[in-house]
């Protein structure tokens, strides 16, 4: 067994929606794509900079996507010894 620790990819993007209810974004082109990170920590530390970033823009919103669960759906269910 190797000694890296499991990468679980997180992704951050953002950009401006075209309404609050919904999660459709404005103009594709626009997107922010803040970064891929490692672990969820790491994520959540560049979206709330994202996030406070652009609190004045009330339609503008980042997310943190769970890269690691697109790529092995079952990941998170495997026992880890």
């Amino acid at each position: 067994m190797s000694d890296t620790p499991q990468q679980l990819l997180h992704l951050v993007i953002g950009g401006e929606l075209t309404d609050l209810k919904g999660i459709t974004f404005k103009d594709l082109d626009k997107v922010d794509i803040v970064g891929v990170y490692p672990n969820y920590a790491s994520a959540l530390v560049a979206w709330k900079a994202k996030a406070q970033s652009t609190v004045d823009n009330a339609h503008m919103r980042y997310f943190i996507v769970h890269l690691h669960r697109l790529l092995d759906p079952g990941q998170d269910a495997k026992p880890t010894t």
